[in-house]
């Protein structure tokens, strides 16, 4: 019986003040949205003789534990406007999942919600927002998805 071994996490990734990149880990919650969005275009004489296509938007949540300085960093980054990659930081050898990346590129926050504090357990943060940009690749390497623009 094989047991699954986790090697791999999603990161939050940025370009600091002096040029090096940085990334601030753990995210405990990633759901991701895509709105692939396309209308039908009537006529009085008939219906759907054609399709509008509206941009493509990809928007996300993330939550982190509000404790340490990774709530932190995310307001920075959330109040400074900085655009940054959601990637997935593998460990030496790690093979766990079907997709060895899934990247969210030029990322911005756009709202955060804190929850309350209680006696049990830490506080979590949760942060919404847009990516501009976002690539799929299989773990073989054969199978590569470009890059999808929104």
């Amino acid at each position: 019986m094989d047991l699954v071994n986790w090697k791999s996490r999603l990161a939050v990734k940025y370009k600091g003040a002096d040029g090096a990149e940085k990334l601030i880990s753990p995210i405990d919650s990633f759901q991701p949205s895509f709105s692939l969005n396309a209308e039908a275009l009537h006529s009085v004489e008939r219906t759907h003789m054609g399709v509008v296509y509206s941009p493509s938007q990809i928007s996300f949540s993330i939550s982190v534990k509000a404790i340490g300085t990774v709530a932190a960093e995310l307001m920075l980054l959330a109040m400074r406007g900085t655009p940054f990659d959601i990637v997935i930081v593998e460990n030496e050898g790690g093979q766990d999942w079907s997709f060895k990346e899934v990247a969210l590129s030029k990322c911005i926050i756009t709202s955060t919600s804190p929850s309350n504090a209680t006696i049990s357990g830490a506080p979590a943060a949760t942060f919404s927002g847009f990516s501009l940009m976002g690539s799929i690749s299989s773990s073989s390497g054969d199978a590569k998805v470009g890059m999808v623009e929104a």
